[in-house]
């Protein structure tokens, strides 16, 4: 029997953005099982609370069955060899976000030797977007919507 080609898509995801769809939607072509799996500090208080994030995130990926979103506040490696995955997808927007991805690759392979790391690149339509972007336009009054996946609504979540 093959065995089932795992990855864990690390972050903090606050907020979950059409980018970050679009880096789930491509590991999904590639990999048997994603786990969106979203870091949490204790220390930070975000947009949203992690639960929160879970909950969109889950609401999101309703019915594709080969999505999973979990918690943890582990080291990624640690997580990764708790959920199965043999794989970390990483994404890169842009040459600043490729430099700090290489040099992630490079301490986890030290630590983490039999996890491999795939980079995916945010398709031309979303690479300008970010979570701390959707942040601070928020902060200032401005819509977001239109940064988000269709049908997320953070009004909702938003403590």
């Amino acid at each position: 029997m093959d065995r089932q080609r795992v990855a864990i898509f690390p972050g903090s995801f606050d907020p979950f953005t059409k980018g970050h769809k679009a880096i789930v939607d491509e590991a999904l072509n590639l990999f048997d099982r994603v786990v969106v799996a979203i870091g949490h500090n204790p220390q930070k208080r975000g947009l949203l609370s992690v639960e929160r994030r879970k909950q969109l995130i889950e609401r999101l990926f309703l019915g594709e069955e080969r999505v999973e979103v979990t918690l943890y506040t582990s080291l990624t490696g640690d997580e990764a060899r708790r959920v199965g995955a043999t794989t970390i997808i990483r994404s890169a927007r842009n040459t600043i976000d490729f430099d700090f991805e290489r040099t992630m690759e490079r301490a986890n392979r030290e630590i983490f030797p039999e996890l491999s790391t795939v980079l995916l690149f945010a398709p031309r339509d979303v690479e300008h977007i970010s979570s701390s972007l959707v942040r601070e336009l928020r902060a200032f009054g401005h819509d977001t919507s239109e940064l988000l996946p269709e049908g997320i609504s953070l009004e909702e979540f938003i403590e």
